[in-house]
């Protein structure tokens, strides 16, 4: 019997080895370079820009109460605001609030007389008129101030008492201006003269008035302002032939 013959031996076929592209060998031979090369104040740089870049995200606070109630006061102070703010413009409309009126009926010029050509001394006394037209509010005059002038000169101030009116009501009040050697400019003084010798006076009385108006439980102030022209006869016994009043706020 005839034996065969072993097996040949195996060998292993010879793989074909790709050679890397000297490109890439390039790009491998930097990055391993920059590796190389990283400091730790780059490491550190690295990881603090890797950090910022991730969001933080952190658990929302609670309000303080006092700022909520802050808030709530504000609020309640607003609205009341408002609300005062509209009733008092529907009162408005509904009541159509009027001006007070100053007058001067009637007036008395007894004195005028100068020690020197330029220093007068004078006498007048007045009626002032004062009317309330609302018929649903009371006003009351806080203050009043008058003031006589001839021509632009001021010769003779006077502040009155303050009092109150219903509604619809009229009140006279008696003020008494007297001058007591008071500068006059030489032309002033003069004309003054001239005036006197014609029998015709005239004077410019201004005042100014604080009114406090009440309607309910709202009230408001304001400054009132009265300019009356008087002509008047020469004294002893002067008397008011002619005047005009105006008043306004």
């Amino acid at each position: 019997m005839q034996t065969l013959p072993p097996p040949p031996p195996y060998t292993p076929s010879t793989t074909k080895q790709t050679k890397p592209s000297p490109l890439y060998q390039i790009v491998l031979s930097k990055q391993a370079r920059n590796q190389h090369n990283l400091t730790p104040e780059s490491l550190l740089y690295e990881n603090k820009t890797r950090t910022r870049e991730q969001p933080i995200l952190r658990k929302p606070r609670r309000t303080n109460p006092i700022i909520w109630c802050g808030a709530i006061l504000c609020l309640v102070f607003s609205l009341l605001l408002i609300f005062f703010g509209i009733a008092t413009l529907i009162i408005f409309v509904a009541i159509k609030p009027k001006t007070p009126v100053f007058d001067t009926p009637a007036a008395s010029l007894s004195v005028i007389y100068f020690n020197s050509p330029e220093f007068l001394n004078g006498d007048l006394i007045f009626l002032a008129n004062f009317s309330n037209p609302n018929k649903k509010m009371n006003v009351k005059f806080e203050y009043l101030y008058f003031e006589l002038y001839f021509s632009e000169s001021l010769i003779a101030t006077q502040v009155v008492q303050p009092f109150g009116q219903n509604p619809g009501e009229a009140r006279l009040v008696s003020v008494h201006m007297l001058s007591s050697l008071v500068y006059l400019p030489p032309n002033h003084a003069l004309e003054l003269q001239k005036m006197e010798q014609r029998n015709r006076v005239m004077y410019n009385i201004r005042g100014t008035f604080r009114v406090r108006v009440k309607m309910g439980l709202f009230h408001y102030s304001y400054w009132l302002h009265g300019k009356c022209q008087i002509e008047m006869t020469s004294p002893p016994t002067g008397v008011l032939i002619a005047h005009s009043c105006r008043t306004k706020r």
